[in-house]
């Protein structure tokens, strides 16, 4: 029986309304910030209802999905967000949806570890009868600018605490964990992480079958790399992958999110079935990943590897 998988990702943007028209008044939400979690989060659960009722068997969620975009400032207030990854409202909730509703979640939120006081960015990876397989954490953190706006992720959140280990290998699953789902092999690299060598290949090498790669991503040169990354390498090691970028302007700093996500395999990008504009779907034909390509290449036996 051919394994088909109706995968989704939501496409969204803050759902808060009554944010602040300058940046000076963003303190007035210093109150009120389980109520802008509230709504992103509920918003998200209509989405994940939507995609579930046309099919959808796993949904990924966008980076740092429960609030607007805060690390284009440094902003202490914004710290306050994060919650843990296991017992915080967020994941207690999307586990109620994930179980009413029998489908799988990538939930990408804004973590703090209650043991180390350390926050993160953070997929939690939800099974469909509510249990949590596992989370994955941000591994590269950029702090940049480009001509649209900065980001100032360092001042919010750590890196993944990868162990120390040196004898620890680019495969190990503590770096780079694929989860085994009811629906497949899931792996997920967050933004900033699919830019990196080896990220992909590793998951590849694990058994991956779907990567989601939540992201905030705005710029040309993003924009442009947003096309050109996911089909490379969905082809060059035969899996799928979904990018999930936000999308729209988000007040009060209104940096434009271009959107544009997409689901790509071996063969290219995948044409959406979805006709809500804030789901992204298709169709992935799990099977397929082990059939002869296409092409004729057979990239895993041809490999040169090191001596």
């Amino acid at each position: 029986m051919t394994r088909i998988v109706r995968a989704a990702m939501t496409q969204t943007r803050n759902a808060y309304a009554p944010m602040p028209t300058s940046v000076a008044g963003l303190s007035q939400l210093a109150g009120c910030l389980d109520q802008v979690r509230n709504a992103n989060v509920e918003h998200h659960v209509d989405l994940i209802r939507a995609a579930q009722g046309s099919g959808a068997q796993i949904v990924g969620l966008g980076e740092l999905f429960c609030a607007p975009y805060f690390a284009l400032e440094k902003n202490e207030m914004w710290r306050q967000l994060a919650e843990n990854a296991e017992s915080g409202p967020t994941v207690s909730r999307l586990r109620e949806i994930a179980r009413e509703l029998s489908v799988v979640l990538v939930a990408p939120i804004y973590e703090l570890d209650s043991a180390s006081g350390t926050r993160f960015n953070t997929a939690v990876i939800i099974e469909a009868d509510g249990s949590i397989l596992g989370k994955y954490r941000k591994a590269h953190i950029p702090q940049g600018s480009n001509e649209m706006g900065s980001f100032a992720e360092t001042f919010y959140y750590d890196r993944s605490d990868w162990p120390s280990d040196a004898n620890c290998g680019p495969d190990d699953p503590r770096i780079r964990p694929v989860f085994q789902s009811s629906v497949g092999r899931v792996g997920v690299v967050i933004c900033y992480d699919r830019h990196f060598e080896g990220m992909m290949s590793a998951l590849a090498r694990r058994g991956a079958e779907i990567v989601f790669s939540p992201a905030v991503t705005f710029g040309a040169k993003s924009q442009r790399m947003w096309h050109l990354e996911f089909p490379v390498e969905a082809a060059r090691h035969g899996i799928y992958i979904g990018g999930s970028n936000r999308m729209g302007a988000e007040p009060p700093w209104n940096v434009e999110y271009f959107g544009e996500s997409y689901f790509c395999g071996p063969d290219g990008k995948i044409d959406s079935v979805s006709r809500h504009e804030n789901l992204i779907m298709a169709d992935l034909d799990l099977d397929a990943l082990a059939a002869p390509d296409s092409s004729g290449w057979d990239l895993k036996r041809d490999e040169r590897k090191p001596d």
